[in-house]
Order: C-alpha cells, then sequence, then structure tokens
C-alpha cells in the first residue's frame, strides 16, 4: 500500500475496443446521414432551379405586356451578314424583368454585344456579367469563359425553345414553329395550342461541346443522334473546357447559345464524330445572320444536370419537371406553338 495510505485507481477513458466500437457506430451514421443530406441539398438546388424558370417565364409575359409582342430570339438585317446590331438574346430584352435594369440600362440594342463599347460604366463587358437569375445552381461549370486569358463571356443555363428543327429562313425572314426566331412579333394569339401546351423555355448545360455551319440540312428531320453527328460542321469542342463553347454566351440571341430545340428528348447524347468524336454536342447547319440564303437547322438538346429530369417553363409561367423518358411526339408538340397536336392532360400530374 501506498505511503499515504491511497490505493491505486484505475484512469477513467475509453479501452481502445470500446474507443473502435464508438469509431465504427460513428461511421455507420454518417452514412446513413450523407445521403439524406445529399438528397436535401439536390432538392433544394432543383427548387432554386425551379423559381428561376419561375421568374423567367413571368419576365418573358411581362415583356409582352409593355411591348405588346414577345421578345425575339435575336434581331437580323436582311441581305447583311456582318454585325449590324440587334444581336442580343431574348435573355438580354428581359434583363429590366429579372431585377437586373442596371444591366439593362447600359445596353444599346443598335449595336452588337460584341461592340467595345457594350459595357457598365465601371468598363465591365455586360457579356460577361453574371446573371444569377439564368443559371442553375446544379450546374457545374457557373463559371465564366476565358479565351487566352482574357474574360469574354458568361454562360447560362436556360435557353428558349426554337422549335423542333427548323429555325430560320434568311431569304423569306421566316422562323420555325417555335416560340422564338429571329425577328420575330409573336402575340398571344399566335400560340393556337396554348399558351399552357407550348414551352418558353428549358434547361440546358453551360458549356456545351457544338458543331456548326456544315451548311449540310435540309427540312428532312435526322433519323436518330448518330445521324446528327454525321452531318459535320466546324468543331468548338476539345479536351479544355473553355474550348466547347455552346451556351457560354447569354448575350448572343443564336440558338446554339441561348435556345434550343426539340429533335431529341431531354438529355439524349449526340455523339459526335470524326473531329467531335468522343463529345456529346450540339449542332446546328448555319448560324442565324451569318447567310444571306442558308436555312438555319438545328440538334440542340434541353440538358440538365437533375436526375431523370429537365425544368420547363411554359408561355403560361408554370413550370413542370419533364421526364427524359417524354415520348418524342408530345416533347416535340409541347415546341410548336399551332401545331393544333392533341394535348395530354396527365402530361404534368
Amino acid at each position: 500500500m501506498p505511503a499515504n495510505g491511497s490505493r491505486f485507481r484505475r484512469t477513467a477513458g475509453f479501452t481502445l475496443v470500446e474507443l473502435l466500437v464508438v469509431i465504427a457506430i460513428i461511421g455507420i451514421l454518417i452514412g446513413l446521414l450523407l445521403p439524406a443530406v445529399q438528397m436535401a441539398r439536390a432538392a433544394a438546388r432543383r427548387t432554386q432551379c425551379t423559381n428561376n424558370l419561375k421568374q423567367f417565364g413571368l419576365a418573358v409575359q411581362n415583356y409582352q405586356l409593355l411591348r405588346i409582342t414577345y421578345p425575339p430570339s435575336i434581331c437580323v438585317t436582311k441581305g447583311v451578314t456582318s454585325a449590324t446590331g440587334g444581336n442580343w438574346s431574348a435573355q438580354a430584352r428581359i434583363l429590366p424583368f429579372v431585377e437586373q435594369g442596371s444591366v439593362y440600362g447600359q445596353v444599346n440594342f443598335s449595336v452588337p454585344y460584341e461592340d467595345p463599347t457594350a459595357n457598365l460604366p465601371d468598363g465591365t463587358p455586360i457579356r460577361t456579367v453574371r446573371i444569377t437569375t439564368y443559371l442553375c445552381p446544379s450546374d457545374v461549370h457557373d463559371q465564366p469563359r476565358f479565351e487566352d486569358g482574357e474574360l469574354v463571356h458568361y454562360p447560362l443555363s436556360y435557353a428558349v425553345n426554337m422549335g423542333v428543327w427548323f429555325v430560320w429562313d434568311p431569304s423569306l425572314n421566316r422562323g420555325g414553329k417555335g416560340a422564338f426566331f429571329p425577328n420575330s412579333e409573336l402575340r398571344p394569339a399566335s400560340f393556337v395550342d396554348g399558351l399552357s401546351n407550348t414551352l418558353c423555355a428549358a434547361e440546358v448545360r453551360a458549356f456545351t461541346p457544338y458543331v456548326r455551319d456544315g451548311r449540310v440540312a435540309d427540312a428532312t428531320l435526322p433519323a436518330s443522334p448518330q445521324a446528327v453527328g454525321a452531318l459535320g460542321g466546324q468543331a468548338k469542342m476539345g479536351p479544355e473546357l473553355m474550348k466547347n463553347t455552346g451556351h457560354t454566351e447569354w448575350c448572343d440571341g443564336r440558338v446554339h447559345q441561348t435556345g434550343f430545340t426539340t429533335l431529341f428528348t431531354p438529355n439524349t447524347v449526340v455523339p459526335g464524330q470524326g473531329n467531335a468524336a468522343g463529345f456529346d454536342i450540339d449542332w446546328n447547319n448555319q448560324r442565324e445572320g451569318k447567310h444571306l440564303t442558308v436555312k438555319t437547322y438545328a440538334a440542340v438538346t434541353a440538358r440538365s444536370y437533375h436526375d431523370g429530369i429537365v425544368n420547363c417553363v411554359m408561355m403560361d409561367g408554370t413550370v413542370h419537371p419533364i421526364s427524359e423518358d417524354i415520348d418524342l411526339s408530345v416533347w416535340r408538340a409541347l415546341s410548336t406553338r399551332a401545331g393544333n397536336e392533341p394535348s395530354d392532360g396527365n402530361l404534368f400530374d
């Protein structure tokens, strides 16, 4: 016995076995909770995406109430292929109605968005401004686009409905069957199918690889995604993110930047071929306003980072998640404003 008469006592604490058991229990709990946390975060992002599209749809409606017509996808001048002004997107035209009046106030729609004078008062090019409402919180490429180290554009996640395949005929100044096309002056009465049955905008992915200006296309719908990939053209893509320039310019009103078409159902993979092999691409045969006679046809697919769906807003301002498994004929019917197609009353249930 110690001299002071006290006895040895066991030091309080965990044994190694107890510690390992506690660690194992904590690991199990984390494993159980993590999926729930991830699901909650994904749900929150989907909700924010839905809210963004709701604001988008209301902005289009408010524009129409003020201007009588809905905004065009872009304004182009017949008989001219060089930049003459007016090539701003529908997204640029509705800026005041998505709480971006200060940016809109600096836009001169008589000059191109690339013009050196198209700046904010502090000298920031308007095309580089991040517009929060136009970006889905799930888009993994919410980041500026650089060229040779210079900031040149900011992308977007929401594109306007430009029909199924045919977009624009410069010779006749005639657009497709969608809700938006160049120089359009559509009114609510133009939507024979009903505003609630016609798509206004849908999700797209920023920095999408695309092929353009191959000029080989006609009114015949390509039979498959592989058939589109075989059409060829100028590849705007590469292993580096900044080479994949589709949907990276919210100011540009051309279909590969701020539009989509319904040739294929949402999230369809369109495999590139040749120098585009290995990429999931968008495609157009001729950019609007870049040729005097060649018509524009486009396969620009709605895509999202939400599992199994793409969020869309209709022309009446209602927002719906559309399954990537939607019947192709129904998806195409939703993109035409006056196709007289029968509507599916259960589509949005």
